[in-house]
């Protein structure tokens, strides 16, 4: 069965030729490798909608399509060798070979459904195929088309009664019959608009744009959604509902009707509204992933081109302003995806940088949009359950908030410790304006997440850094005074005298900074994967965030309550360590941070990689990273010294 046309029973043997020689050409033409792929995953998709009603319980009960159904596998072999090669290849064709092996033994349908979505899914990724609309299809070009290029067979409304239509066999496609239009995803209505239907009169569109392809696509696929539903699926829809499973063009396109939700359901009727008004996509989540592919393409045009710095600012953007916004919430569903893709992006950069052949960097972009699509699919609404929800929302906070609490409680145990509590104001003003300010800008999230991701990595890169200089300060001061002569002497010239004000001030930008440099990191993710959460699994991320906030009370009242009991010298050793510890973490991820928003170059050496710990393999990170070690030495030698 077909998507625009019926094929009615055909001999085999005229089927096997016109699938040979008519499939768009596919045996007899050589069409362009992408084409090829798109062929491949075209028969695919016939295979899993059509192959479970030829054969049933063993028995083939339709021969003819039974037939159709061997040769478009046959077909995917031959094609799968024809491809540019590929990492993924061998694995592919060894997956080919079996669905066709697994069909010649008359397989369950439900097997042979699956055999073929996973390869499906396979071939995409391996060719970095474009599954999916670039921008919101345009349905008013959509009826245009329709009325001039389909009305005449499928009726101006679409119901297969065109003037043309009398004694066509197949007859057209109904397309107001729900049964049938539920078994079609739009990408397959996508494809048949594409590459046609061999040995029937709908031919492949060639001479249609991409743009256009979607666009009929679209129109096509919403005739029969009648305005009730259309207003019901909008309603929802400003509700919330569905926002955690259509969060990309993707995710809408991809899965037939009849697999996305039941007939009649609320989330049908948001899928209905989002197939008559795909504009509204355009605030989901995954806007940031279309935002990366969409720059990184304009990088490889622009370098093509020779124009190398607007290469480079492209590249840049592609990461900032789209790919680090998805990133906490990546980390969290595959952490591995997400680290190969970020150091794949910086590939790019570089090459770029070091003016590689244009064809290398082309490549490079095509490896980083495939990850992309990886991602994409990583982050469909289908993986993000409200467990995947809760832990991301308390991995965030528990992440991004634990430097804070162990530099924040150490300042807070040396005064306590010492019954200096003239500080305390000042350690408490820093944290509480932090906050405070952190408030205002979760106010004006709005504006955050516009801000320029630049402009974004240079705040949180200066900030790590004066955090950095007051912790070696604060924590220099502390080491002087860690064993009891010293302690002792400075006992007897402060006993009545408040701390310098240079310290207190000191103490009060380090409660601020270390604060407000994760609160501005952590809006930022929130207001992400509260997007992507969607209204049905907000409550979710609620609690994530409660049970993030009290491990983190525990871990700075475990620090407060077992810290204070030490001797006067270990605690100030500890604590002097401690503090000089996450100076070099901020030195780490400072330079990183400038490193990204492309202040800095990137020079990668073979080292681990442990970004919580602020470790990063670069040569800009890890070089002041090792001198910060000797100049603490050397501060430990010092005072040693000037103590003996």
């Amino acid at each position: 069965m077909r998507i625009f046309l019926l094929l009615s029973p055909l001999p085999w043997w005229l089927v096997t030729v016109l699938v040979t020689a008519s499939l768009h050409g596919v045996a007899m033409a050589s069409p362009a490798d992408d084409e090829k792929a798109q062929t491949i995953v075209h028969m695919l998709d016939y295979i899993a909608v059509d192959y479970p009603e030829c054969v049933q319980d063993g028995t083939v009960v339709n021969a003819d399509e039974y037939t159709e159904q061997r040769e478009f596998a046959i077909q995917a072999v031959t094609l799968l060798n024809k491809l540019p090669a590929v990492p993924e290849q061998p694995a592919l064709l060894q997956q080919a070979r079996g669905l066709l092996a697994q069909i010649d033994a008359t397989a369950s349908g439900s097997e042979i459904s699956a055999l073929a979505g996973r390869l499906r899914l396979g071939v995409i990724q391996a060719w970095a195929l474009s599954v999916a609309p670039r921008q919101p299809p345009d349905l008013r070009q959509g009826a245009k088309l329709f009325a001039q290029h389909c009305a005449g067979c499928h009726g101006s409304q679409g119901r297969g009664d065109g003037p043309l239509s009398t004694g066509m066999e197949p007859a057209p496609r109904n397309f107001h019959d729900d049964a049938r239009m539920r078994q079609r995803s739009l990408y397959g209505l996508y494809n048949t608009i594409s590459l046609g239907v061999g040995g029937t009169p709908m031919r492949a569109y060639t001479d249609f744009s991409e743009a256009d392809c979607w666009a009929l696509a679209f129109f096509v696929g919403g005739l029969r959604a009648d305005s009730d539903i259309l207003a019901k699926g909008e309603a929802l829809w400003r509700q919330g509902e569905g926002k955690g499973t259509f969060n990309s063009f993707r995710a809408l396109v991809m899965t037939p009707p009849g697999e996305q939700a039941a007939a009649d359901s609320p989330m049908d009727a948001v899928r209905a509204y989002l197939t008559r008004h795909p504009d509204a996509l355009q605030t989901m989540v995954h806007t940031p992933l279309a935002f990366s592919r969409a720059k990184l393409e304009e990088a490889s045009r622009a370098y093509a081109k020779g124009d190398r710095d607007s290469a480079r600012r492209l590249a840049i953007a592609a990461y900032l302003e789209g790919f680090e916004l998805i990133e906490s919430t990546l980390d969290n569903v595959d952490s591995p995806l997400r680290l190969e893709t970020e150091r794949e992006m910086i590939a790019l950069r570089s090459a770029i940088g070091e003016g590689r052949p244009s064809e290398a960097v082309t490549a490079q972009s095509v490896r980083v949009i495939a990850l992309l699509d990886r991602a994409d699919t990583a982050l469909s609404g289908s993986n993000l359950s409200p467990s995947a929800a809760f832990a991301s929302s308390l991995v965030i906070l528990l992440r991004e908030g634990l430097e804070s609490i162990l530099v924040v409680s150490a300042i807070v145990a040396f005064v306590v410790k010492t019954k200096r509590q003239e500080a305390l104001p000042y350690i408490h003003a820093g944290w509480i304006g932090a906050v405070a300010l952190g408030g205002v800008t979760w106010g004006i999230a709005g504006y955050a997440l516009k801000m320029s991701g630049v402009g974004r990595e240079l705040t949180e890169g200066i900030t790590a850094l004066l955090a950095a200089a007051m912790l070696l300060y604060v924590g220099w001061w502390l080491h002087s005074r860690s064993n009891a002569q010293a302690w002792n002497r400075f006992i007897r010239e402060q006993i009545t005298v408040a701390l310098g004000m240079r310290t207190l001030w000191a103490m009060a930008g380090i409660s601020f900074l270390v604060v407000y440099r994760e609160i501005f990191e952590v809006i930022l993710f929130y207001e992400t994967l509260w997007a992507q959460a969607g209204v049905d699994r907000h409550e979710a991320v609620l609690w994530g965030i409660v049970a993030a906030v009290l491990m983190l009370v525990l871990i700075s009242g475990v620090i407060l309550r077992y810290s204070v009991r030490l001797p006067i010298g270990p605690f100030f050793t500890i604590s002097s360590i401690l503090l000089a510890l996450m100076a070099i973490v901020f030195v780490g991820n400072g330079i990183a941070a400038l490193q990204e928003a492309g202040v800095l170059d990137v020079t990668r050496i073979r080292f681990v990689s442990l970004p919580l710990l602020g470790i990063h393999p670069t040569l800009q990170t890890l070089v002041p990273q090792a001198l910060m070690l000797l100049v603490i030495a050397g501060g430990i030698w010092a005072n040693r010294a000037k103590t003996d």
